[in-house]
């Protein structure tokens, strides 16, 4: 099955802001539900521990992405003084607002814009993608990666989505999920419902944008093949699966900091 280059409908400039923030709100918290990301928190861990960053700057991060549920397993591991920042290139900022408040000041976020291309110098530490880096094509991936190393920063890319049927399947039931926690999302709102119940505007799209994002989703082979084109000779890179408890399709990755000082091989 090739990639396929197809657009995802919440990501376009021309979708309307409120329904963008209801697609983001219920995809975190479906994450959040069903600790999607819990598998590669010890591969973050370690990734953490050879940067020995006190940071992570979080980019596309939508509604907040898997940070309350994955957060505390970071913390647990002595990383008390670690922080998240939340950032997006169109922020939700009451999601944004309402992850801060319910994460014991561990999160916090950048209110301004971000591109995940050119992420501000300023923003120093290490950078995480959740479920969002099969929405630029190969340049613009390769530019992502790139820029993180121009920066001298560490970034790990995670996705659930892949390029199977098995996972294409899965995005139809996942598409079934708002019809049942939508009521307990919150802050509540009325025009959620509505989007939901009435006219199932949200199920839809997330339907349509879950086919698209497994059939846009890099395959390791394609990620070595775009980690090769960077100038970065003294980065460790790391890629692969990890078994997802919370269904069958696995979460795959792709870590790459600088290289530690003393370490030559």
């Amino acid at each position: 099955m090739r990639r396929v280059q197809l657009i995802e409908l919440h990501e376009q400039s021309w979708f309307p802001k409120f329904l963008r923030d209801e697609i983001t709100d219920t995809l975190q918290s479906a994450m959040n539900f069903f600790g999607a990301y819990a598998p590669v928190a010890p591969l973050l861990q370690t990734a953490l521990d050879a940067t020995c960053s006190p940071l992570i700057v979080d980019m596309c991060s939508g509604g907040g992405g898997p940070w309350l549920k994955l957060s505390p397993r970071l913390h647990a591991n002595d990383h008390a003084s670690l922080q998240i920042l939340l950032t997006d290139k169109y922020p939700n900022l009451n999601a944004f607002q309402s992850a801060s408040a319910n994460s014991q000041n561990h999160i916090a976020f950048h209110a301004a814009p971000v591109d995940a291309i050119n992420v501000p110098r300023e923003l120093r530490g290490f950078r995480t993608m959740f479920t969002s880096f099969h929405h630029f094509q190969p340049e613009e991936a390769r530019a992502i990666l790139q820029n993180a190393v121009d920066a001298s920063q560490g970034i790990g890319i995670f996705e659930v989505t892949r390029r199977a049927p098995s996972a294409i399947a899965w995005m139809f039931l996942w598409a079934l999920l708002p019809l049942l926690f939508t009521p307990w999302i919150r802050p509540f709102r009325w025009s959620r419902l509505l989007c939901t119940y009435v006219l199932p505007i949200i199920p839809l799209v997330l339907l349509f944008d879950g086919v698209v994002s497994c059939l846009r989703t890099y395959r390791p082979q394609e990620l070595r093949e775009i980690i090769a084109k960077l100038s970065a000779t003294e980065y460790l890179w790391e890629l692969g699966e990890r078994a997802n408890p919370a269904g069958d399709v696995p979460v795959a990755y792709l870590i790459g900091y600088p290289r530690p000082k003393g370490l030559t091989s």
